[in-house]
């Protein structure tokens, strides 16, 4: 086999059109092995000859896309010191554009002995390992632009995959599942008629099914346990998943929809000392991993997922550089939700908001210029960050699902709390110069209750998962409304309903950005299991045969709404620093008897109830001109008691035509346009309405004026 020097960059394997230049970071590598392996599984193994600064590279003319290849790293294999290296492995490139087939349990596939664990084993784990493949880069994206809807007019939808289409009607059986299933003509106007602006993937990196997992007859559904920060995960593609993938993202730019990526470059899927050799481990451990430094065998642990990858590394740090760039440039992806993130700006032990992670990406024009939104915790001391990230980026606001939560299933002192939390959060937010888009708000995600279940079960029903119910939250904020579960009673049943209602209007007539986790519109149950990570199955896809028609048409009605209204997307905050205390002439905070809420009314602990005016006069017009145009009054009644209460409007603002345009405890809940009475508004318990009053339209300009202007033209 021929090989030339080649370069030392770009990492990772290149093809050029007529050949493949290999490119592998190791810093105590002795020699490097690229294997290419033919369709038998046969390898021939080249040495790279050259080294440029810790990359060992070479370059392989006529060699074409499809090559299946790995690497074998020679070197010091001494877990003291933090050193895996082992030649017996074939691993996978860190780099690699696809990686072909899933791991095959087998004691080989351990880099050490399982006797003597600080020796290496000599068994070949060829036979059980997926393969990296070369890629073809070359797609017609045509005239594919990025949507690029601005943050405060974006509407995120958090989905799955594959369990979105798995049982999508209409869809191909071929395409269930899929990626082609989620850019398919069916589920993007599935996708459209909701009114959301962007899918919010989880983790599509090539990841890893975990041995417990397979071995109690489970796997790893979620995907957070990436192995490849460059691959499509190959199940969800019916072809090729490269081209597959591009092509999803093709039709969904065209339908106006943005794509962001969960990705978790945290951690990955080698697990802790006890984990398997599969990439990371054998090249470099050391400048992959953060190592315990009292005992480097170990590894530190921010995730709860055995290890850390090492930030404070440059060619770590550029390696995700590296990855965010190629999805954006080549994959074309509008934006990344970062799992972790606490963990990824580690620099020795602390969070720093100021972490060299933080600088790369702000300097990167690139990066610097999609949508970047936080996870703001991890496990380790100090990991809850909310708040506390930098300017580019939003985060997701788990004060805003815990203090929603709270305040509809009726807990005291959550009055103040929430006033923060339905005007963007600027207690979290505003002193560091973001704006009320900064919060990405949700009342529930993938990780714990469904809506439905959430006002159905206060206890988690995880058997399913293997683990005797131990897994998953314990303290969900959730309230079955009076029975555990399935229930026949019409009324808790109502109940529900009203709740789940009651959830999904605050969540999009908050300031903010909404995220609406996929399968909540249409009333998706997990029988309670609120940690289905392991469930790739009728208990995580959506049910597409049991559609609560109603509550879907409620949520299309909601998004619809805050579309057209500015009033509920503002781009900056409400005039003051205060949400309350204070009077303002964009927003007003109203006692039910009409009276504007003092201080004393803020610090009543029973309170569960309030009317808050939103003033139009003046909001800033979504479109590119930057115009200043009125939008109409609301008025947001809002009563979490139990039983009913009747609001009056302040005698300020009641004059005109105030109609109720929304009532979650009437059948149907929108969709209504119907008189009130100002003197007053009833309301039942734990319910919400919204009244409108609409503007008076501006005088049409004259006649002459516009003859005028045409004469000029």
């Amino acid at each position: 086999m021929e090989i030339w020097p080649g370069r030392f960059h770009p990492l990772g394997a290149t093809f050029d059109g007529f050949g493949v230049n290999f490119a592998l970071f190791s810093e105590i590598a002795d020699r490097v092995e690229a294997c290419l392996i033919d369709e038998r599984g046969r390898e021939l193994r080249v040495d790279l000859p050259e080294v440029t600064g810790h990359v060992w590279h070479g370059y392989v003319p006529r060699l074409q896309p499809g090559q299946r290849y790995g690497f074998r790293v020679h070197g010091p294999h001494d877990p003291a010191r933090g050193q895996r290296c082992n030649p017996a492995k074939l691993l996978l490139d860190p780099y690699a554009r696809r990686i072909e087939g899933q791991i095959r349990w087998n004691p080989s596939l351990y880099g050490f002995r399982a006797e003597a664990p600080d020796q290496p084993d000599v068994a070949d784990n060829a036979a059980f390992v997926p393969r990296s493949v070369v890629v073809n880069p070359y797609f017609d994206w045509a005239n594919d632009r990025p949507p690029q809807t601005p943050w405060h007019e974006s509407v995120i939808y958090e989905v799955h995959v594959k369990g979105f289409s798995a049982r999508l009607p209409d869809l191909p059986d071929e395409l269930r599942g899929t990626y082609a299933g989620l850019g398919h003509p069916v589920a993007i106007e599935y996708l459209q008629r909701l009114g959301v602006t962007a899918v919010e993937l989880m983790p599509v990196h090539a990841f890893v099914h975990d041995q417990r997992l397979v071995d109690l007859g489970l796997r790893n559904y979620w995907g957070y346990n990436s192995i490849g920060y460059f691959a499509p995960h190959e199940e969800y593609a019916h072809g090729d998943p490269v081209q597959e993938f591009k092509a999803m993202v093709k039709a969904l730019h065209e339908a106006g929809i943005e794509v962001i990526l969960d990705v978790v470059y945290n951690h990955t899927a080698e697990g802790n000392q006890l984990g398997p050799t599969l990439c990371f481990k054998g090249i470099d451990n050391a400048a992959y991993y953060r190592l315990s430094a009292g005992d480097r065998r170990r590894y530190v642990d921010f995730t709860g997922c055995g290890n850390s990858l090492n930030m404070t590394q440059p060619f770590v740090l550029q390696l995700i550089m590296d990855s965010l760039r190629y999805w954006v440039e080549e994959m074309h992806v509008d934006g990344f939700r970062f799992d972790l993130a606490s963990t990824l700006a580690r620099e020795l032990h602390e969070v720093d908001r100021l972490s060299a992670f933080f600088d790369i990406i702000h300097q990167d024009p690139i990066i610097s210029r999609v949508k970047l939104i936080a996870e703001p915790w991890d496990l380790g001391e100090g990991g809850y960050q909310v708040g506390h990230f930098p300017y580019l980026w939003s985060e997701w606001n788990g004060k805003y699902r815990d203090t929603v939560r709270d305040f509809w299933r009726g807990q005291s002192q959550t009055l103040p709390e929430l006033a923060f939390r339905l005007t963007g959060s600027s207690d979290l937010y505003e002193s560091s110069g973001r704006r009320p888009y900064a919060s990405i708000n949700f009342v529930t995600c993938h990780d714990g209750f469904t809506l439905r279940d959430l006002v159905s079960y206060h206890d988690k029903r995880n058997q399913a998962n293997g683990e005797d119910n131990r897994d998953g939250e314990s303290h969900n904020r959730s309230w079955n409304c009076g029975a555990e579960g399935p229930t026949d009673d019409a009324a808790i049943l109502a109940l529900r309903a009203r709740q789940q209602r009651n959830l999904l209007a605050t969540l999009f007539l908050s300031q903010g950005v909404p995220m609406l986790c996929a399968g909540d519109e249409l009333g998706r149950t997990q029988g309670g299991n609120n940690n289905a990570y392991c469930q790739d199955n009728e208990i995580s896809w959506l049910d597409w045969e049991h559609v609560d028609a109603d509550l879907l048409q409620f949520t299309r009605d909601l998004i619809d709404l805050r579309r057209r209204h500015p009033v509920f997307r503002r781009r900056g905050w409400f005039l003051g620093r205060e949400i309350h205390g204070q009077a303002h002439p964009e927003i007003g905070w109203y006692t039910p008897d009409g009276a504007e809420m003092s201080e004393h009314d803020w610090t009543v602990g029973f309170a569960k109830s309030l009317g808050v005016a939103l003033h139009g006069e003046g909001i800033r017009s979504v479109d590119v001109r930057g115009q200043r145009v009125g939008d109409d009054d609301f008025y947001l009644l809002i009563n979490a008691h139990y039983e009913p209460m009747v609001f009056v409007l302040p005698a300020s603002i009641a004059p005109g035509d105030w109609r109720r345009i929304l009532d979650t405890a009437a059948a149907p809940a929108s969709g209504r346009d119907e008189a009130v009475d100002v003197r007053g508004v009833r309301l039942e318990g734990r319910a919400l309405v919204l009244l409108r009053r609409a503007r008076q339209a501006p005088p049409p300009k004259p006649v002459r004026a516009r003859r005028r202007q045409d004469a000029r033209r």
